[in-house]
């Protein structure tokens, strides 16, 4: 499962395709030039029960590390996410 990103400047995703066809995916919305919104997480039923979910919002944990960013989750499944694990809390908004 290799996760990909896409971003146009005002929104994007993380995604895991399979033979040009997404099967999860998470969604953000940028909110200023440091605040990433996570606003959807969409996972195809093949996926289901494998941590394709989590996968992308590690991917995600990495990105706004690396470039600063602070992350606010109003997708439940992220937000879940979120409160579950502390040692990823330090990027939250």
């Amino acid at each position: 499962m290799e996760v990909q990103q896409e971003d146009n400047g005002k929104k994007g995703a993380f995604f895991i395709e399979n033979d040009g066809q997404r099967l999860a995916s998470m969604t953000y919305t940028w909110a200023g030039p440091n605040k990433m919104i996570i606003d959807h997480t969409e996972v195809d039923d093949s996926l289901r029960g494998q941590g394709a979910g989590k996968k992308l919002l590690m991917q995600l944990v990495s990105f706004a590390r690396e470039e600063k960013k602070k992350v606010l989750p109003l997708c439940p499944f992220a937000n879940s996410v979120f409160q579950k694990n502390p040692h990823i809390q330090d990027v939250l908004s």
